[in-house]
């Protein structure tokens, strides 16, 4: 008689020593197996983990038999007792390694050919291979583990915000092209001829209609997409966390979003985190970490020394500096130890995006003082340039600092860059730590010099902090000089660990008239707005909380 698999008792990751005795029913895939003989023994795997199977020709003859001619990834189902392995043969590797079934039946259910590649844990298969038997990969613990994380991450998620009177509704994935930074995939209409849908790069404004519709706090599990150049952090579809809130000021949304972070890392990693996060400004976390995620795990923070850069008579130092830049460095720790090699190596690196060179001085002692050798040490030439440098800085014997010198966003991202590839390469980054934190008061818009345009910063639906408004001169038709607009912060927040965006928002403008002077400043017409979002404007002239 055929075993019934649909009736299996447990998984194969759930059984225990308390478990002995006990007369199961398992069915899974052969991980391993190993034929000595009057001895077979099988590891047996699914979704739970694996149990080791013992087959005994002595006392069951029938299952051993079939044992033997089994492979791997082979699918059977088997009955058996529930054994201790005795303590001297406990594998503390799984956990189920205190036991074993002894089987009494065997049903081979299923055979397979033999795999493309390994189904093990650790391989170095080649990735487009394991794409293209992509169920195969996902038998593999790291991934299958992967996908498991996933699903308790979504409902940590969806627990948590359904406790606090968050409404899940799903947003449609055919709709209309309107701008949110990225280009848009487009689907032909098939009773339109010529015209197309576009799939969603968020559910933006259907989430804003729906605090309009009075549901005030909503929230989904949103699948979206843009048509991006591949990076490790932007792909052509993604899933994300989608959250609105009516009624609310960036404080309440952080709140909710990072309590709903606590109780994820509770669930899936099981220690706490310390709440409430972090808030920087945005202008704090260029000023010191170099970008706008900042890693803060280590120091090596960036330092201004524009002061004593000008009074040096180093003209690579005076010049971005009479022309409003800055000189900055940043100071690592032993780094007097790195070889001209890596230094020289660096310099190239930092060449390649952007940088004309890489000033360095190394800080050295000499009868209980502070010196500096190498690089561009000639042009601090007095004990007090020298020492208000050290101080300015908090550099050590046997430091290196590393300098830039430029307009300030560059020289921003030079020394960013820097700082994380060095505590990269030089092992400075501490294991197992988490540094969360929030960047508040992003700039609303930017200035791109080419075109001699202004472009927000985030997307047109960004309302600006409230204390910024007049800066708009929204009682007037006059357009506000470039300068007075980038003055103006955006009600936006990005929630940060350990160098990498976890996610970010703002608080979206809710009336006409300012939704109405940002698309004018943007160079959209009346008409090109009514055009694209004329159901959005229609409803927020009823009313929008």
């Amino acid at each position: 008689m055929p075993l019934p698999y649909h009736e299996r008792t447990h998984d194969c990751g759930s059984l225990r020593a308390t478990d002995v005795g006990k007369t199961i029913l398992l069915a899974g895939w052969v991980d391993n197996f190993r034929d000595l003989g009057g001895m077979v023994f099988v590891d047996l795997r699914d979704r739970g983990g694996k149990t080791q199977l013992r087959f005994n020709a002595d006392t069951d003859p029938a299952p051993h038999n079939v044992a033997r001619l089994l492979r791997s990834e082979f699918v059977i189902a088997v009955r058996g007792e529930v054994t201790h392995r005795g303590e001297d043969k406990v594998n503390k590797k799984l956990s189920t390694g205190e036991i074993e079934i002894v089987v009494k039946e065997i049903d081979l259910l299923n055979k397979s050919e033999t795999p493309p590649f390994e189904i093990k844990d650790h391989i170095d298969t080649n990735e487009d291979l394991r794409l293209k038997h992509r169920a195969l990969d996902l038998r593999r613990s790291p991934v299958k583990n992967a996908m498991l994380l996933r699903h308790r991450i979504t409902k940590t998620v969806r627990d948590y915000f359904d406790r606090h009177g968050f409404v899940e509704v799903e947003t449609p994935i055919l709709n209309k092209s309107t701008p949110e930074g990225a280009r848009d995939y487009l689907v032909p209409s098939r009773l339109q001829h010529g015209s197309f849908y576009a799939l969603p790069q968020s559910p933006q404004i259907f989430k804003q209609l729906l605090m309009i519709a009075g549901l005030d706090r909503y929230m989904q599990i949103a699948r979206c997409f843009r048509d991006e150049d591949l990076r490790a952090d932007r792909q052509p579809e993604f899933t994300q966390i989608d959250v609105e809130m009516a009624f609310v000021q960036p404080e309440n949304v952080m709140q909710h979003v990072e309590a709903c972070l606590a109780e994820v890392v509770k669930a899936v990693h099981g220690f706490d985190i310390d709440l409430p996060m972090r808030r920087m400004s945005y202008a704090d976390a260029m000023r010191i970490y170099g970008k706008d995620a900042p890693d803060m795990r280590y120091e090596m923070t960036i330092k201004d020394i524009t002061p004593i850069a000008k009074d040096t008579g180093f003209a690579v130092f005076r010049e971005p500096i009479d022309a409003g830049g800055a000189v900055r460095c940043i100071v690592v720790p032993g780094g007097a130890a790195m070889t001209r090699k890596e230094i020289d190596a660096l310099t190239e690196e930092v060449k390649g995006i952007g940088a004309g060179g890489l000033p360095v001085v190394k800080v050295a002692e000499d009868n209980g003082k502070h010196v500096l050798q190498t690089g561009v040490a000639k042009f601090f030439d007095s004990d007090t340039l020298i020492g208000r440098l050290i101080e300015t800085t908090g550099a050590a014997t046997g430091d290196l600092m590393l300098f830039a010198a430029d307009k300030e966003s560059n020289v921003c991202k030079y020394l960013g860059w820097l700082r994380e590839e060095i505590a990269r390469r030089r092992g400075l980054i501490p294991a197992n730590k988490w540094a969360f934190c929030w960047v508040v008061d992003f700039p609303a818009f930017g200035y791109d010099e080419e075109e001699g345009a202004i472009y927000p910063m985030h997307h047109p639906f960004t309302s600006p902090k409230d204390e910024d408004l007049h800066l708009l001169k929204l009682d007037t038709d006059e357009t506000p000089p470039p300068e007075d607009l980038l003055k103006i912060r955006a009600n936006a927040y990005d929630v940060v660990l350990n160098g990498t965006e976890l996610g970010g928002g703002s608080i979206r403008i809710h009336r006409a008239d300012v939704q109405a002077k940002i698309f004018k400043l943007l160079g959209m017409s009346d008409e090109e707005a009514r055009v694209k979002f004329e159901f959005l404007l229609d409803a927020l002239k009823y009313g929008a909380p």
